[in-house]
């Protein structure tokens, strides 16, 4: 999990409760004191932000992917901090729910105030980095209409972690994210992939919005986010940042008493499984017809 020796905070619940520690190889020290052994911590997100803002179509390789043109612009949408997942934890799929996807992301902790700061003074303003998971329920697209709240805003849909690495140790402007499903690679690209950089992000959005020690800001991801099934297992490995491992499980909600219901839009299958957006239109109306026919 690690990449170096270096002792790296972290955050457990013991017995429900809270805690920082200390992860020193195959041992963690709390601050009380106490040790237990790595492999039987229950980890937190090693954050606790005040807002979490999360940027869309940012690597080139998803442009691509989409046949999308670049955009003039970033644009971003927030996540609540009740996203938050720890290293090792459970990403729940709902009943009735098909499209649950991975996406590999660099995360950025803000550690002084930003506002109004330029592009070239940006990441003099971070405390760290770490790897991301931004998962995506897709098949909520069409109920969001672009708020993006019941697709990326789930609890638990953003594992982060296990630790924050200091920003004097990680250069994000040379850096290869690779997401990893079940052991095999199913993302992967490099720094030089994505169309906007980290400063450039923190600066475009602090113009505007605040940001303040401890937010986090997602800087994308590249191409290749796909559904995920329960048992899988999803790890996101930043180079020089070690991995964030997820375990997605069945979850035995009934969403039916109100609400907008999940259901499989085009807009579900182009960007959950990047089918060309005339192809997706295509199969929602051929599945149309066919439950027309039964």
């Amino acid at each position: 999990m690690r990449e170096d020796t270096n002792e790296r905070r972290v955050r457990l619940t013991i017995d429900g409760v809270p805690q920082w520690g200390t992860l020193m190889a195959d041992t963690i020290r709390l601050e009380d004191g106490r040790t237990l052994p790595e492999a039987d911590a229950h980890y937190l997100a090693p954050v606790t932000p005040s807002k979490i803002i999360a940027v869309h179509l940012t690597y080139r390789s998803r442009l691509t992917e989409y046949a999308a043109r670049t955009p003039a612009y970033p644009s971003y949408f927030m996540k609540p901090p009740t996203t938050l997942n720890g290293h090792r934890g459970i990403v729940r799929r709902p009943r009735g729910t098909r499209f649950l996807n991975y996406e590999g992301e660099l995360a950025v902790v803000i550690g002084e105030r930003m506002h109004g700061v330029p592009v070239a003074e940006a990441l003099a303003h971070v405390a760290g980095y770490a790897p991301a998971n931004d998962v995506g329920l897709h098949d909520f697209r069409h109920a969001d209409r672009g708020s993006m709240l019941r697709v990326k805003g789930q609890d638990g849909f953003l594992p982060i972690g296990p630790y924050v690495t200091p920003a004097d140790e990680f250069d994000p402007t040379d850096f290869t994210l690779r997401t990893y499903l079940n052991g095999d690679v199913v993302q992967e690209a490099t720094a030089e992939d994505m169309v906007w950089g980290v400063a450039y992000q923190l600066a475009d959005l602090c113009r505007l919005i605040t940001l303040e020690p401890g937010d986090v800001v997602l800087t994308g991801t590249p191409a290749n986010s796909r559904p995920m099934q329960p048992g899988d297992v999803v790890s996101v490995e930043i180079s020089g940042l070690g991995s964030v491992q997820s375990t997605v499980t069945d979850w035995d909600v009934d969403l039916s008493a109100v609400g907008e219901q999940p259901a499989v839009s085009a807009n579900t299958l182009h960007v959950a499984l990047a089918v060309p957006e005339d192809e997706a239109e295509r199969m929602v109306t051929q599945s149309e017809h066919q439950g027309e026919a039964q």
